[in-house]
């Protein structure tokens, strides 16, 4: 049996090639299949009754057209064609017609996941039952579909997709239902960690190009440009879900959720599905588009689908990488431009919000796509965000016994430095209102931040990105840092800042001189702990043994007093280079606060109880201007709550050194 190509009315026309006549012609969509009778007749129910109507009613050459059945008047183009049947909406088309005549002629067909659901409703279709003949289509495939189809999640999504122009029929057959109901069952006991996140931009695995995306960090280690790669895990079935229509989709979606499958399925399920039809949601869809990688579809379509999604997303924290959360990132930036519903809005940053610690800077980084934001960033949204992460964690708090705070933890200190390396990035924003900087920049508790120095850096980049503004802004915006919080490196940096208001560095001068002052004095205790590691208690009360005695203990020691000699060469070098630091400092602020007593004296406004205290509360100085005294007799570290060594034995043991 072959098929060959014919000139007819009809277009193509299917032979059997048995060397016998063909007496009926049977005729689906453009395709007219010769056939014999007897064959079809032997297996075939409804081909028998219209061939046998056929021929009972019009003994001679006729035609007839099947479901509804009409008589015309045969041409003489064939003259041993005696019958010819037409059918107008023939289940699973020419195809299932042409697989169904060749079992009808004992020759073997190929069944696969893709035809056995249209062959079989058109075994149906043409009532080629068991009653009628033993063995028959209707049978065979119920078997191949039952035994080996369903039996597979990725065959039964196949079945499901090839039944969506058969819906009448395959409904009343239930094997629509039948296909989900394996789908659900196979997907529940599934591991969802054996699935990757649909979001691995392609090109990307050479090692060279692993090694410079993660290179590409901004200098408080906030990741800017590289965005962590999900591996690729086989072949998923998640893939195979974007060839459901949105329909059947809703229907398998709908039955996970009514069988209460584990959320980590459903949301992985619903990402597969629209990085095929929204290209937007994936990043990688920044690069030209191709017809494997995402199917277009209309606008409309894209936002009924959107809307879908948002709203049977699981509202907990994904389980997933980052890469979800930079999917999820992807999402809401196409729910702006789609404008999609508030509240799936909403339910999106929230959920985004829940999981800000896997976030990266580039995900932070929202277009503004709204006429009435004069940023170009989403400031707003960001923020709403972060307020969502801050909730959380207040919950978090409460249900572990906590007092309903925000407590210190891991999570908390990856999004401080998150969102100081987006206050960085806004910051050169002409359009940043003051205001909004300020706000956004205290809406992190103190908490969140070890040391202020990303902080400092975004400060910094807006008192250059914004010149004009006035100096009660520029005092406000260097409110929101906390001095004692810089490093020594920052302080340097902003004792030496021509853009900060010298209030600000006034402050800064002062905390830079109290940090060198218990960094020598740490040195110092560490040096005698370190000569006298056996009673590291009493080192700072042998000041008249000297150092001839330390050196002697250790020669007659063991080799660790000769390393701890060392060590206290090496410490008393740094020490004497911190000491120098330290009597600049002071030199500098005696000179400022000179200065500023003139300016106060002058002032016709000073408060009463002399220029002091009219100078601090000037500058916004809460502490004494006894820090700035070399003779004070003890250093006060305000934060600790710890008195520091007396200056008086910071002389005595520098007099030893010299000695």
């Amino acid at each position: 049996m072959a098929a060959a190509e014919a000139s007819s009315s009809k277009g193509q026309a299917w032979f059997c090639t048995n060397g016998l006549p063909s007496d009926i012609i049977i005729e689906v969509d453009d395709m007219s299949f010769h056939l014999h009778k007897f064959p079809l007749m032997a297996k075939s129910r409804k081909l028998h009754q219209l061939i046998t109507e056929q021929e009972s009613n019009h003994p001679s050459s006729a035609k007839i057209q099947a479901s509804g059945i009409e008589e015309v008047e045969e041409d003489d183009e064939i003259a041993e064609e005696h019958c010819r049947i037409t059918f107008t909406d023939f289940p699973g088309s020419s195809d299932a017609f042409e697989m169904a005549a060749k079992f009808c002629y004992g020759v073997k067909i190929d069944l696969s996941a893709s035809n056995v659901a249209p062959l079989r409703c058109a075994a149906e279709f043409l009532e080629m039952t068991e009653e009628y003949s033993e063995d028959n289509l209707i049978s065979k495939t119920e078997r191949f579909l039952s035994q080996s189809v369903l039996k597979s999640i990725k065959d039964s999504i196949k079945a499901l997709k090839s039944i969506e122009p058969l819906m009448p029929l395959s409904e009343a057959l239930a094997i629509p239902q039948r296909c989900i109901d394996s789908i659900v069952s196979r997907a529940s006991s599934a591991n969802p960690a054996l699935f990757g996140w649909p979001v691995t931009d392609a090109g990307t695995n050479d090692a060279s190009t692993r090694s410079s995306l993660s290179k590409q960090v901004l200098w408080n280690g906030i990741e800017s440009g590289g965005r962590r790669k999900s591996i690729p895990r086989g072949d998923s079935w998640f893939e195979d879900l974007g060839l459901l229509s949105l329909p059947l989709f809703k229907q398998v979606i709908h039955a996970m959720k009514e069988a209460d499958l584990s959320p980590d399925i459903i949301e992985s399920s619903l990402m597969y599905y629209a990085k095929k039809y929204i290209p937007g949601a994936s990043r990688s869809s920044r690069r030209p588009m191709t017809s494997s990688s995402s199917s277009v579809v209309s606008e409309a379509e894209q936002k009924e689908l959107l809307e879908f999604i948002l709203s049977n997303l699981p509202l907990g924290k994904s389980s997933g990488s980052s890469t979800a959360t930079r999917f999820l990132f992807g999402l809401l930036r196409t729910a702006n431009i789609l404008n999609v519903s508030e509240a799936g809005r909403d339910a999106l940053e929230k959920k985004i919000g829940s999981q800000l610690e896997q976030a990266t800077l580039d995900d932070l980084l929202i277009p503004s796509y709204s006429y009435l934001n004069e940023t170009l960033y989403d400031v707003d949204c960001v923020e709403r965000i972060l307020a969502h992460f801050l909730a959380a964690l207040q919950e978090r708090n409460a249900a572990a016994g906590g007092d309903g705070g925000v407590a210190r933890s891991p999570a908390l200190m990856v999004v401080g430095k998150l969102i100081d390396g987006y206050l960085s990035e806004i910051a050169s924003d002409a359009n940043l209102k003051p205001e909004k900087f300020y706000n956004f920049a205290l809406s992190l508790p103190n908490q969140a931040r070890l040391f202020d120095d990303g902080l400092y850096r975004a400060v910094d980049v807006y008192l250059k990105a914004h010149p004009r503004i006035s100096e009660a802004e520029r005092e406000k915006i260097c409110g929101v840092l906390d001095c004692q919080k810089l490093t020594l490196e920052a302080c340097t940096h902003a004792a030496q800042n021509e853009r900060l208001p010298l209030r600000a560095v006034v402050q800064v001068l002062f905390f830079e001189q109290l940090q060198l002052r218990h960094a020598i004095a740490g040195t110092l205790m560490a040096a005698e702990a370190a000569a006298e590691p056996g009673r590291p208690s009493a080192a700072l009360g042998r000041e008249e043994e000297g150092d001839g005695a330390i050196i002697a203990g250790a020669h007659d020691g063991s080799s660790t007093w000769r390393v701890a000699v060392r060590e206290n060469q090496v410490l008393r070098l740094d020490m004497d280079s911190m000491r120098t630091r330290v009597h600049q400092l002071e030199r500098e602020c005696s000179s400022m606060k000179k200065v500023i007593e003139k300016i106060d004296k002058s002032s016709p406004h000073r408060e009463q109880g002399g220029g002091g205290g009219g100078w601090r509360k000037k500058f916004g100085c809460k502490f004494k201007t006894q820090v700035c005294d070399s003779h004070e007799s003890a250093v006060v570290d305000r934060r600790q709550g710890r008195v520091g060594v007396p200056q008086h034995q910071l002389k005595q043991h520098d007099h030893r050194h010299r000695e």
